[in-house]
């Protein structure tokens, strides 16, 4: 959800952009919705994602480097299951980046929200996150951190946020020298073993235990110690008690310890798509009509899942016609409660 900009500070602009709200912060830096300057909007659809770096970090050269890569890389990637990259900085003196904005709730604020969703949207939603890490690997670029809070519920489908550019946010000194880059619970045991041994398999084994999460608010390698969750991830030793049991054998594929029995990411998709009968489909498209979505064409989300996506609509709205009006930013209340996010379980 958006936060207001702190109070008696005026307008803040990163490149073309003025700043609206913020909608996250992590080690390295933080994340603000934002729009044209010269161009104020009220319309989501036209605003961005603005990502900064923390202005009292030092940024050197090899910083810079890696992240003109990673922003080159973004580029070869597009298609429905992305957030594309719009813009971006990298010799500002703060780097920066915007990519477009998805009016709706993280996969990991919905399930904290609203609970588990049901088995027909977990099917749509698989599918349409390895059709789009199909397309991520279809031009040689990996995501490496595909979690909950990187996977948006737009009313059209969800989106994958933060690939490949969040290795140059987070984790530039780690990735440089092949340390684990990845979030607990989420991570495949590739990761475990270094960035140089992640492939497109990783992913899957990340999206799976993204699906097993979706399906039962529960981690798949939850446990109350960190040290516990790394080793079984180490292992592949699942906990899938919570997940229906039509989804299991799909998701028990994707968590294979061995990357070479995970199913490639296209095939996983037709799999949850219903196009084979190892998964347990219940119909002929595979979907149990569970999901929100009875218009056809409409994604199935849930009625609470939707109303989030509104809430998220709604909020931005707002703010773009405060900001259109010459409303000081400042001056907006905080517009939703920032959920706070266990990366292995829901607590």
């Amino acid at each position: 959800m958006l936060e207001a900009l702190p109070q008696g500070r005026p307008p803040r602009f990163v490149g073309p952009y003025r700043l609206l709200a913020r909608l996250g912060a992590g080690g390295m830096g933080e994340v603000h919705l934002a729009c044209r300057a010269d161009a104020p909007t009220a319309d989501p659809h036209r605003m961005v994602a603005v990502k900064t770096v923390r202005e009292d970090l030092e940024v050197d050269e090899d910083f810079r480097t890696r992240f003109r890569r990673e922003i080159a890389a973004a580029r070869t990637v597009d298609g429905p299951g992305v957030a594309r990259l719009v813009d971006a900085g990298p010799d500002a003196p703060s780097p920066w980046l915007a990519t477009e904005y998805v009016p709706g709730p993280s996969l990991a604020e919905a399930v904290v929200r609203t609970g588990p969703l049901p088995v027909g949207a977990v099917r749509a939603l698989g599918a349409a996150l390895a059709r789009a890490l199909a397309a991520v690997h279809g031009v040689k670029v990996l995501h490496r951190d595909l979690k909950p809070a990187n996977v948006l519920l737009g009313a059209a489908g969800p989106k994958l946020i933060d690939f490949g550019i969040a290795q140059a946010f987070e984790a530039t000194a780690l990735t440089s020298t092949g340390l684990v880059v990845g979030s607990p619970g989420f991570m495949s045991p590739e990761h475990l073993v270094g960035s140089r041994a992640v492939v497109p398999a990783s992913d899957v084994f990340c999206l799976g235990a993204v699906l097993a999460f979706a399906a039962s608010g529960r981690g798949p390698f939850h446990d109350d110690e960190m040290a516990a969750v790394i080793y079984r991830i180490s292992r592949a030793e699942t906990e899938l008690d919570g997940v229906p049991g039509e989804l299991r054998p799909v998701l028990e594929r994707c968590l294979r310890l061995d990357p070479g029995e995970r199913p490639p990411a296209a095939e996983l998709a037709a799999l949850l798509d219903g196009r084979d009968g190892e998964d347990g489909r219940d119909g002929e498209d595979g979907r149990d009509g569970e999901g929100g979505g009875g218009a056809p064409g409409a994604f199935p989300w849930p009625g609470g899942v939707l109303s989030l996506v509104a809430e998220c609509r709604e909020a931005a709205r707002a703010v773009g016609e405060a900001a259109a009006s010459g409303a000081g930013v400042a001056d907006l209340p905080t517009l939703g409660p920032v959920v706070p996010y266990s990366p292995t379980a829901v607590t």
